[in-house]
């Protein structure tokens, strides 16, 4: 995932990238050990938890982003800082922080008890060389931090110096994929030597990866010995294991499905609502999405509210075509609304842009959660105001490396975000360096980058729904609904507080019988 101008397609790509799931690596040679301490922990059945999980597309920090992806790097490593489900911060490896009166000078404490897999100390000098690491591949987390100068000052102090004031920059250190890894690592996203509640014993490619308990686990050993993330490339598959009992729980699910458990006593079922959202997007730099009366024909022809109680079932809330949503409160525009539907108007529109007869389009998306459902709501509402669509469903690893941000019409599930600024700054400034729709506003890129650097609270809270207003009016983008986060749990189990983003969901005191 990438911007084009950016180097990192060329060596941290999702699309490129080496995974330890694809043919002719791991897979070649079967069962891998990957504990720095040898052998499997031995654990009753009693002590061992299994979730299903989609198959991961890769397993480099770098370039990784799906819940199974992250929920692996949070069982095995540690953050510096995480956030609970309200989104405050909360300290992980970073014990404690600071900031100077200007706004400018952050101080982290470091933890000086936690441990590495194989022994040795968690150390200053490993934060800094994990982001040494991402710098020189130009990753997305290097992007969020570029604006910080990061020193150690003292053996478990970091001093972070940033060029202007960002007060969400604390924000961007909780981001999926800054896990702390120990200086010099190798064989990165292939050998796990981690600083987390679990030990990555083994991988067996397209099947699970098994986890035991870090005894030494500076918050306490985990109250399970096990733990199993069983792949599955069709989530149905994921949902039948659970139901099957082979699995005892899932976090990826359709609502459909997730109303199948309710009410089950074989099962504790849980729900929060979360910024997490749906789109689908036109490719902006090309025809025809690079039109903007094609762009406004769009969003003419989509019924938000009907597709949100059509495929979220009650659950989450209406979009209005922004990534900004009701769970980030002030900052919400919320007396604005999207235009009412009117495929007479879009159909207008199209002709006037060219297209007399219409159009005919692919719309691409993974087959996995509520995306089967989506892009049939969408290409049936579509159809009346004269866009023809084919529904292309590609599996998530397909899709995700090789035709997420090249298509000309496709989809993405945005996960959670404790704060708006990382989605603006990620995916919607024309530089972002996952702008999948290709789209450039220079008015746009200007409020994104207020928003960033102003200490004004009514500063910012004004600048966000300005940008919300913008993406009502204009651009290729058409957000339907914001998601809830799902999650369903043998009757057994407990212990576990599911989070916005289902894959930083801690699992160390999650307890088996």
């Amino acid at each position: 995932m990438k911007n084009r101008n950016s180097n990192l397609a060329s060596q941290v790509s999702r699309r490129e990238f080496l995974n330890i799931f694809a043919a002719g690596t791991v897979a070649a040679v079967g069962t891998v050990s990957l504990s720095p301490l040898g052998g499997i922990a031995s654990a009753q059945d009693s002590g061992t938890l299994r979730l299903a999980w989609l198959t991961p597309a890769t397993l480099d920090p770098r370039s990784a982003s799906g819940d199974s992806e992250i929920a692996i790097f949070n069982a095995v490593y540690d953050y510096l800082i995480e956030t609970d489900a309200a989104s405050n911060l909360v300290p992980r490896l970073a014990s404690s922080w600071e900031l100077s009166d200007d706004g400018l000078v952050y101080s982290l404490q470091l933890r000086d008890d936690a441990t590495w897999h194989d022994g040795s100390p968690v150390s200053v000098d490993d934060v800094l060389w994990t982001i040494e690491w991402h710098q020189e591949a130009e990753s997305t987390l290097a992007s969020l931090i570029s604006a910080g100068s990061f020193e150690a000052a003292g053996d478990n102090q970091i001093t972070i110096t940033l060029s202007e004031p960002n007060p969400d920059f604390l924000y961007n250190l909780t981001d999926n994929k800054f896990v702390v890894l120990k200086s010099g690592a190798e064989d990165i996203g292939v050998a796990f030597n981690g600083s987390g509640p679990f030990v990555l014993e083994e991988i067996i490619p397209g099947d699970r990866a098994i986890m035991s308990a870090n005894e030494n686990y500076w918050r306490g050993a985990p109250s399970i010995d096990r733990l199993e993330f069983i792949f599955f490339d069709d989530q149905q598959a994921g949902i039948a294991a659970v139901q099957g009992g082979t699995a005892d729980g899932i976090m990826r699910l359709d609502n459909s499905s997730f109303l199948g458990f309710s009410g089950d006593a074989n099962f504790h079922t849980a729900d929060i609502p979360t910024s997490g959202h749906h789109l689908t997007r036109l490719r902006a730099d090309r025809a025809p999405g690079n039109d903007p009366l094609v762009q406004k024909a769009f969003k003419l022809a989509t019924d938000r509210d009907a597709i949100w109680e059509r495929v979220q079932l009650g659950f989450g809330a209406v979009g209005k075509d922004s990534p900004i949503g009701p769970a980030f409160g002030q900052y919400f525009l919320a007396d604005a609304e999207a235009p009412p539907r009117d495929p007479e108007a879009a159909a207008a529109l199209l002709a006037e842009a060219g297209y007399p007869d219409g159009l005919d389009m692919i719309l691409y998306a993974p087959n996995s959660g509520n995306f089967p459902d989506l892009t049939q709501a969408l290409a049936s509402q579509w159809e009346e105001a004269g866009i023809r669509i084919e529904i292309q469903l590609e599996a998530e690893n397909t899709y995700w490396n090789e035709l997420w941000d090249q298509v000309d019409l496709g989809t993405t599930g945005w996960g959670p975000r404790p704060v708006p600024q990382l989605y603006l700054d990620l995916a919607y400034h024309s530089e972002g360096p996952w702008n999948e729709s290709h789209y450039s506003n220079a008015r746009l890129d200007e409020l994104i980058e207020l928003a960033r650097t102003s200490l004004d609270q009514d500063e910012r809270t004004a600048t966000y729904k300005e940008i919300q207003q913008i993406f009502l009016d204009e651009g290729p983008i058409v957000v339907p609904y914001f998601f809830a986060q799902f999650m369903v749990l043998a009757s057994n189990i407990s212990g576990v507080e599911l989070q916005p983003f289902a894959g930083r969901t801690n699992l160390h005191q999650a307890v088996v019988g």
